[in-house]
C-alpha cells in the first residue's frame, strides 16, 4: 500500500457520514477511518456501506483485552474486508500475536494490523504521573513499537513526531500511521503531539490521519486536497 491521507470519520451516525462522503462524488475516493463513535452507533453495516462505495477503510477500535477475546474479535472483524485494524500495544506481545492469528483468514490473507503506542493526547508528564510509566515517552513508544514488530504486526500508530525513531528502531518497512495532524494555521484542539502534513512527510509518516481540519472545514473537499498536496507532494 502506498502512502496516503486518511480522513477520520468521527461522526455520530450514518446519515451525517454519508452526507459528508457525498461531497466527494466524482472525486478521488479518500481512505477513511471509522472509529468507536460511528461503529458503536451504526455497527458493521456502516463499514459494509462505505466499502461498497469504494473507500479503503481503517477500522480504529483499538482492541485491548485478554488474548483469546481479542483473537475471537479479530476473526469477526476480518470478515468485514477492511484494510487496516488496530490493537493497543499495551496489551502485550501475546495479545498482539493472538490478534494476528484471529485476523488471518484461511487463505492466508488479512488486513494490515497495527498497534497504538501512546495516544497523541497523552503528554509525557501525564503518562508518568497518571499511568505510572517511569520511562520517557519516546523510549516507551519505541519499546511498544518493537514489541509490535516482534509480534508480527505491520506497524504502529504514533504521533508524527515519533515516526522517524520508530523507523530507526524497527526498520523502514515498518509502517507508521500518524494522527495529530494540523495545518500550520489551524487550532490544536485536544491534541498535544502534533505537526503539519508536510512535516509528517519529511519525518517519515506512511499514513497521516486527519479529522477536524477536514471534516469541520467550510469546504472539506478542498481541505482534503490540501492535505494530499502537502503530504504526498502532488
Amino acid at each position: 500500500m502506498a502512502k496516503d491521507v486518511i480522513i477520520a470519520c468521527d461522526f455520530a451516525g450514518r446519515r451525517q457520514t454519508l452526507d459528508f462522503l457525498d461531497a466527494f462524488e466524482g472525486h478521488r475516493k479518500p481512505f477513511l477511518k471509522i472509529g468507536m463513535e460511528l461503529f458503536y452507533a451504526e455497527g458493521p453495516d456502516i463499514v459494509r456501506e462505505i466499502k461498497r462505495r469504494g473507500h479503503p477503510v481503517f477500522l480504529d477500535l483499538k482492541l485491548h483485552d485478554i488474548p483469546n477475546t481479542v483473537k475471537k474479535a479479530m476473526r469477526v472483524l476480518s470478515a468485514l474486508d477492511v484494510d487496516i485494524v488496530n490493537v493497543h500495544a499495551a496489551g502485550t506481545i501475546e495479545m498482539m500475536r493472538a490478534a494476528l492469528e484471529g485476523l488471518t483468514r484461511e487463505d492466508g490473507t488479512r488486513p494490515l494490523l497495527i498497534a497504538v503506542t501512546q495516544l497523541t493526547s497523552t503528554s509525557e508528564e501525564r503518562m508518568q504521573r497518571e499511568l505510572l510509566i517511569g520511562a520517557g515517552i519516546n523510549d516507551t513508544i519505541v519499546k511498544y513499537a518493537q514489541n509490535a514488530r516482534e509480534a508480527g504486526l505491520d506497524g504502529v500508530v504514533c504521533s508524527p513526531l515519533e515516526a522517524a525513531m520508530v523507523k530507526q528502531a524497527c526498520g523502514p518497512e515498518f509502517l507508521t500511521i500518524t494522527p495529530g495532524i494540523r495545518f500550520a494555521d489551524a487550532a490544536k484542539d485536544d491534541q498535544v503531539r502534533i505537526t503539519t502534513p508536510a512535516r509528517a512527510r519529511e519525518i517519515g509518516s506512511d499514513y497521516i490521519v486527519v479529522g477536524r481540519p477536514v471534516t469541520a472545514a467550510p469546504d472539506p473537499v478542498a481541505a482534503y486536497d490540501r492535505c494530499v498536496q502537502e503530504f504526498l507532494n502532488q
